[in-house]
């Protein structure tokens, strides 16, 4: 029940008009050109659906609370795999999503499987950007930061801002989260200097 009343608040309120119309029966098309129009309708409800999701899903996450963001995330990744294929670069920030909310809520064995996910897709795509690989070192850095390993979390934090920095410039705001998080890790080394250095950079 309980799990219900989380999937509910977190997602399905938020979308219950829209699967119908995407996962219930679909008209029959006579016409070669009826046929394409509804897929292209299929589509764009599909897009809508993943769109509500996401935002939803986010703005948990951004609220501190990551046990809300998973059914959420759960059904961008759903939706976003039948639209554009389960090994497509456009899952990668879902599942760094997810590895952040489960991380949230200490599911670190299943974040490790979202980053370990997001990492694949990227590695079978040699051109990637840099601003993809920055956030999956980002979510790396903090899922390392939550296993305690703050030196691996120093390094994946450093790989993030040095790519950030490659494709949005060196005062861009896109590399200031990387300062941030290895500021924090300092001032818990109390490594005050390079701390307040960082923070002033942020």
């Amino acid at each position: 029940v309980s799990h219900q009343r989380t999937d509910w608040i977190s997602i399905h309120g938020h979308i219950c008009q829209l699967l119908l119309p995407v996962l219930g029966p679909q008209p029959c098309f006579h016409s070669e050109k009826d046929r394409k129009y509804g897929k292209e309708q299929l589509l764009r409800r599909q897009e809508s659906l993943i769109a509500v999701a996401l935002s939803t899903a986010q703005e948990f996450v951004w609220a501190g609370k990551p046990l809300e963001a998973i059914p959420a995330a759960l059904q961008v990744l759903r939706f976003s795999s039948r639209v554009f294929g389960s090994g497509s670069m456009q899952l990668v920030p879902i599942y760094l999503l997810l590895a952040e909310a489960s991380t949230g809520t200490g599911r670190l064995r299943q974040a490790a499987k979202y980053l370990s996910q997001a990492r694949w897709i990227i590695l079978q795509t040699p051109d990637c950007s840099a601003a993809l690989q920055s956030k999956l070192h980002r979510g790396l850095g903090l899922f390392s930061i939550a296993e305690g390993n703050l030196d691996q979390a120093l390094y994946h934090l450093a790989n993030d801002v040095y790519l950030a920095t490659a494709e949005f410039g060196l005062n861009s705001v896109e590399v200031s989260g990387g300062y941030f998080h290895m500021a924090n890790i300092f001032f818990r080394q109390n490594k005050m200097d390079a701390a307040n250095s960082l923070y002033t950079e942020v």
